[in-house]
């Protein structure tokens, strides 16, 4: 591998490995000083942006790593965080930025902020915030998905947003926070916000990076995770636009519409005067050309309940185009219409140029929970292929409002599979198919959009494929521009989507929650939080079975047989979607057969396929390859 310099590494795959100690150094031979020099960047060697770019693509055109010496790259260097907080790191998202031959980063418990030597690891520098109680109440702690770059020629800036919902701005070369920019470097994001908010308990803050375009820097909101919402009338979480010089708001976005504005009327009986949430927590794109930023909306308050967000509630699980300098809707589209299943919008479209009938269309494509990929026009927000509204069931949760209609692309086709019958049950044996045919006799199997309903033993809830986590999640996919193909990770992991009364206002002041008959509802946990005591996470305990009903052979949650998904692999993928033609290029199971499946004894004797596993995981494409992680460990025998 002569020739590879680590700065050409780091450009490519080694931004999102090197804080988890994983960085893919190779034999490498010594970067010449013009490479490394900070007034000397090599072409196509840096990362400025979360995902390479404005759009999103997470590619690279670097091609001295190929499939020839892939294996041969070696640890380079490793940054521990431990000492970034009060507590360890477990949950590294951050994709690190290359810039000059420094890094970029945030990382550690705290979400510290750091810069540090491309091609040695060394600490640069380091910028934390310690905001006490504000920093432990957030819904989005731990180190979040990193910072932001900005520069005018001369000046260079960090940006990033705290555990705490703070804007931070930094000077790139030293760390210090520049005094220009809000109040001495801090905008407080829980103010300007156009609702009264407290400073400390309030349940908004912000994991995805900051997004900057124009000389706007665009941030969202992300609340507590909706399914047993502490309170219907949470913080609204609308998405604002801040001058990156000074920190003053420019404009604001509602993404629940007030009395009189666009998309109020696709609210019933004015439930978006209290609905709350309905945030921004994925990352955005952005076209400066045409003046667009891409704001990809979850649902309001109640991920799997929407009986107090009545009818289609623009702008739940909707992508929104923005104009960058005044915050004006342009044009929308929703992906899914009254959601009951969890689906936000979980990452950024991605950005895309494509020949499409005989002309080049600036185009866009949505990853989705559902394993959709929707294709637009970004100039105008219209399909490129019809997207037709299917009419799909209702459920059975009192006081809820279902919608006749869901949207469903003519093309691509799904990557991966949706929703659940018996032929996607787990066939290693017949005697496992048997069992499982037994197992689904307790609860509702459907197609995708089959809706949650009220659980009770017999019937303890609807198995929804995809799950909650996807289909795709905030990681994304990549874009390779010289064949047009988006390359997308989706795991095939179900969920149990129940709905059981709830009658304790200290729990949650919805009267219907997520969970399984028999169970309490527990109070939901803040994501990366320090668990409270006697708390847990995971499958709620086996519920508490009526005096002469016959208890379950296993806790309703788990869904399993002997010990093995229910349903048959492969559990996680990689899908190539040409979207010259909206057609499936490949498609392969990603991640090696767990070692709970290759040496379970059920399966003794039996030589199984790779099944890939489940992760939340982004690949990145470079000229030749696709690289992607893998979601845990297993014996190489």
């Amino acid at each position: 591998m002569e020739g590879i310099s680590r700065r050409g590494l780091l450009a490519s795959t080694a931004s999102t490995f090197v804080l988890s100690g994983l960085l893919p150094g190779a034999r490498l031979s010594a970067a010449a000083p013009a490479a490394a020099s900070p007034a000397a960047p090599v072409a196509d060697t840096e990362w400025r942006h979360y995902a390479a770019d404005q759009a999103n693509t997470r590619y690279s055109p670097l091609a001295q790593i190929n499939a020839d010496n892939f294996n041969d790259l070696q640890v380079a260097w490793t940054f521990k965080t431990d000492a970034l907080g009060a507590r360890k790191e477990y949950q590294f998202e951050s994709t690190p930025l290359l810039i000059k031959g420094r890094l970029f980063t945030t990382a550690g418990s705290r979400r510290a902020c750091v810069a540090l030597d491309a091609a040695t690891g060394e600490l640069v520098w380091m910028h934390r915030l310690d905001e006490g109680r504000r920093a432990l109440n957030s819904p989005r702690q731990l180190s979040g998905h990193g910072c932001s770059y900005w520069t005018d020629g001369t000046k260079e800036r960090i940006l990033y947003v705290t555990t705490g919902y703070q804007l931070i701005s930094l000077d790139a070369a030293t760390g210090i926070p520049d005094p220009a920019f809000g109040t001495d470097g801090v905008v407080d994001l829980k103010k300007d916000f156009d609702q009264e908010i407290d400073l400390v308990n309030s349940d908004v803050g912000l994991h995805a990076t900051p997004l900057i375009a124009r000389n706007v820097v665009v941030v969202g909101a992300a609340h507590t995770a909706g399914d047993v919402p502490a309170t219907r009338k949470n913080v609204k979480g609308y998405v604002r636009g801040f001058d990156v010089t000074t920190g003053r708001r420019k404009w604001i976005f509602h993404t629940i519409p007030r009395k009189g504005e666009f998309g109020y009327e696709t609210w019933l009986n004015g439930d978006a005067d209290e609905a709350g949430n309905g945030g921004v927590w994925a990352e955005m794109s952005a076209d400066e050309e045409l003046g667009l930023v891409y704001v990809p909306v979850e649902q309001p308050t109640g991920d799997e309940m929407g009986m107090y967000r009545r009818g289609n509630a623009l702008f739940g699980e909707t992508l929104v185009a923005l104009d960058i300098d005044t915050g004006v809707r342009k044009w929308h589209y929703q992906f899914e219409h009254h959601g009951l299943w969890d689906r936000d919008l979980p990452c950024a479209p991605i950005l895309c140029d494509i020949p499409h009938k005989g002309r080049i269309v600036k185009a866009l494509a949505q990853p989705t929970k559902q394993a959709f990929l929707f294709v637009l026009d970004r100039t105008n927000g219209k399909p490129l292929w019809p997207i037709i509204e299917r009419k799909v069931e209702k459920g059975d949760v009192p006081g809820e409002w279902y919608s006749p209609t869901q949207p469903v692309p003519s093309k691509p086709p799904a990557y991966d599979r949706q929703g659940i019958g018996i032929d996607d049950l787990i066939d290693f044996t017949p005697e496992l198919r048997a069992a499982a045919v037994e197992f689904v006799k307790d609860y509702k199997l459907g197609p995708l959009y089959t809706p949650p309903v009220l659980s009770r033993p017999g019937r303890w809830g609807t198995i929804a494929l995809p799950g909650v986590q996807g289909g795709t999640n905030w990681p994304g996919g990549s874009y390779d521009p010289d064949n047009f193909t988006v390359y997308v990770y989706s795991k095939t992991q179900p969920a149990l989507l129940g709905i059981i009364p709830n009658q304790d206002p200290a729990v949650s002041d919805f009267s219907y929650v997520h969970g399984v008959a028999g169970n309490t509802p527990r109070p939901q946990i803040s994501m990366g939080a320090e668990l409270p005591p006697g708390a847990f996470r995971g499958p709620p305990p086996p519920p508490k079975v009526p005096a002469g009903q016959k208890a379950p052979t296993r806790p309703p949650g788990f869904l399993t047989v002997e010990g093995l998904p229910i349903i048959k692999p492969p559990y996680g993928r990689i899908t190539a979607i040409d979207l010259s033609k909206g057609d499936i290029t490949w498609q392969v199971a990603h991640g090696e057969t767990p070692d709970d499946i290759r040496n379970h004894p059920k399966l003794k004797g039996l030589k199984i396929p790779r099944t890939g596993r489940p992760g939340n995981l982004g690949p990145l494409a470079t000229k030749t390859l696709v690289i992607c992680g893998e979601a845990g460990f297993y014996t190489n025998e």
